[in-house]
């Protein structure tokens, strides 16, 4: 596209508000003050500090224009490794905490040495690596757990957030304001010790909720680290810097002590439910690399077996984001538990606070214990039989005992009222006075409790359990996707010259009357009140939740829409009768539009973008030297 010549500057005249941008005005308005000012120096030399050529431009009257005009793109500079950045995009440090008997729990080591931890999230991390004294037991413990980042935002070697959480699965974006702390705890015997016992923690600090990559991590490095201590870990830690970072999507083979392990990163596009897919190319491993089904799953079925009558009840709270304490045995069993419970929404994205193991001693403790005030929208993993009585005033508790795998079904627990969680010798059971919406699925329970009596493997039981939530999840939040779609203007409405159209408001009295021929019935066989069901969830966080992502998108896909009107648009045509205050208005607006195109990763292609940047150059080419000169100042 050849530019037009420059045309003769236009005299001023009156213009309808819509188009004069007062960032145009200012501009031209500075422009003409420079231009007054070189008729002055006319004939003479400029003054000192003033520009070679074409004047001093009012002194920086067009710079304060052009810094009000806004961000202009720029070519990005191309970005130099910083250390640890590799290791950053994993893990953000490693935490070695030990039990001193004058301090307790004491923090023995973080690597890297210079990652910043404050004094709040050291502490939180000392009692949070170590289980309660009442389920402490002699051997090697692992556990997760959640904390929440204290000190503010802080900046990571690891540059690309961005593009990770843009592509990710919503469920496995990485935290901003949250660490997961994953553990591997070990009590033995030891007469060399004081205290006769050798008590420590090896802990992972990442904002990546990778528990089963992570847990298979430890695995491996920490019964090392514990018989050869900081040398080991700081050759882990410099592997783990050579690592790919994780693209989701890609399969990567991660090397570490000698074992390559074999992990895929689940990509936003997957279809829901569907298998990894495998790696053709192995690229003649050796030795044959350790294959992680998935970087994130639990056993359900093993998680579950306790609780598997009640299924349909716990899904109906973790939706609604109903408050609920998890009251285990042990830490392993409370976080998989909490973790369990929070994935059963998938692919729905569970937007409430979550911590899978919490002690008396977290900041937290005073809010969550609180009687004056309900509860938050959050479900809690203790171990403590103290928390019995502090959080009897909670809604929802669940007690669970030790898991006795065997070829029967475990006993199920009963849901009983809350006016029973007295005593801290409570049996295990489901204490609330909820009342399910849904009515039970018994084809599904049947069908799980023929394959214990089968001896079906656990990986099948959970991988029928994880599909009957899918379709569950599914056939629940289809309706509100189909309704959310009709609220996006039609494209014919998107028109170059003015701004995109608005999404039309979430009316939930229409949404209810579109259920009676769209709704969940079509695709579920489940009966009961989802009528009452949809009414409760558009209280809960997750539904707020829900509905602001899918309202980004939508205004996202406006936003890219209408950049595409633009560049299909006659831009030479459009300028015949247009002013000059009226051009530098679009300059400035499609310079915007650019650079929040790219900053936000619209979804816009790539050559759409560089048309843009076409015209810009095409619009200015057109305009006086002058003026062109102030456009293009760096």
């Amino acid at each position: 596209m050849t530019p037009p010549r420059p045309r003769p500057r236009r005299s001023a005249r009156p213009l309808p508000s819509r188009w004069c941008g007062r960032r145009a005005r200012d501009l031209l308005a500075a422009r003409g003050r420079a231009g007054a000012g070189r008729q002055r120096w006319a004939g003479s030399s400029p003054p000192a500090g003033g520009a070679a050529r074409g004047g001093p431009r009012a002194g920086g009257a067009v710079m304060d224009a052009l810094s009000r005009a806004g961000p202009r793109p720029r070519r990005a500079a191309a970005a130099s490794p910083l250390p640890w950045g590799r290791f950053a995009a994993w893990i953000d440090c490693v935490c070695v905490v030990t039990f001193d008997l004058e301090l307790g729990q004491a923090m023995e080591l973080v690597y890297p040495h210079d990652f910043r931890l404050t004094e709040k999230e050291k502490t939180s991390i000392c009692y949070l690596s170590f289980p309660d004294s009442y389920s402490g037991g002699l051997g090697d413990t692992q556990f997760s757990f959640r904390l929440r980042q204290a000190g503010g935002p802080r900046s990571s070697p690891f540059q690309d957030d961005g593009r990770y959480n843009r592509e990710a699965p919503l469920m496995l974006q990485r935290e901003a304001a949250h660490y997961f702390g994953y553990v591997y705890f070990r009590q033995v015997k030891d007469s060399s010790m004081r205290r006769g016992y050798f008590q420590k923690s090896l802990v992972l600090v990442s904002r990546l909720p990778y528990v089963n990559l992570f847990q298979c991590l430890l695995q491996l490095i920490a019964p090392e680290y514990f018989d050869k201590l900081e040398p080991c870990l700081e050759a882990v830690c410099n592997e783990i810097d050579q690592w790919p970072p994780p693209v989701p999507g890609q399969t990567l083979n991660l090397p570490v002590m000698g074992v390559v392990i074999q992990v895929r990163i689940p990509s936003r596009v997957d279809k829901p439910g569907s298998s990894p897919v495998k790696q053709c190319n192995q690229e003649n491993l050796l030795p044959a690399p350790l294959v992680l089904p998935s970087v994130h799953e639990l056993d359900l079925f093993r998680c579950f077996q306790p609780v598997l009558i009640h299924i349909q009840m716990l899904w109906e709270l973790m939706l609604l984001g109903e408050p609920m304490v998890v009251m285990a045995p042990s830490p392993t069993m409370s976080s998989e538990m909490v973790l369990a419970l929070t994935s059963c929404l998938a692919p729905l994205r569970y937007c409430c606070d979550f911590r899978p193991y919490f002690t008396i001693h977290d900041s937290e403790f005073k809010e969550y214990t609180t009687r004056t005030q309900a509860p938050p929208n959050i479900v809690v993993g203790v171990t403590n039989p103290f928390f019995i009585k502090t959080l009897q005033h909670w809604p929802h508790i669940l007690r669970v005992g030790e898991l006795r795998m065997s070829g029967d079904l475990p006993k199920q627990v009963k849901v009983k009222k809350l006016a029973k969680l007295k005593t801290l010798d409570t049996k295990p059971g489901i204490y609330t006075s909820y009342k399910t919406f849904l009515h039970k699925d018994k084809t599904l329970i049947k069908r799980l409790l023929k394959g214990i009596q089968r001896k079906r493997p656990s990986e099948v039981q959970s991988a029928l359990l994880r599909r009957h939530l899918l379709e569950l999840t599914q056939s629940f939040i289809i309706p509100l996707e189909h309704y959310m779609a009709s609220l996006m203007p039609l494209q014919r409405a998107i028109t170059p010259w003015k701004n995109p159209p608005q999404i039309r408001p979430f009316c939930q009295e229409d949404f209810m009357k579109s259920l009676e021929h769209a709704g969940p019935q079509l695709t579920c066989v489940l009966k009961g009140d989802w009528l009452g069901l949809y009414r409760r969830f558009f209280k809960s966080p997750n539904f707020d939740g829900w509905f602001r992502q899918r309202h980004r998108e939508m205004t996202q896909k406006l936003e890219a829409l209408h950049l595409e009107a633009i560049c299909e648009a006659d831009i030479v045509a459009w300028m015949k009768d247009k002013s000059e205050v009226e051009i530098v208005d679009l300059v400035l607006k499609l310079r915007e539009k650019l650079v929040r195109a790219r900053c936000q990763h619209l979804p816009v292609k790539e050559e759409t973008l560089q048309r843009v940047s076409l015209y810009i150059d095409t619009i200015i080419g057109s305009l006086p030297e002058d003026l062109q000169a102030v456009l293009h100042h760096p």
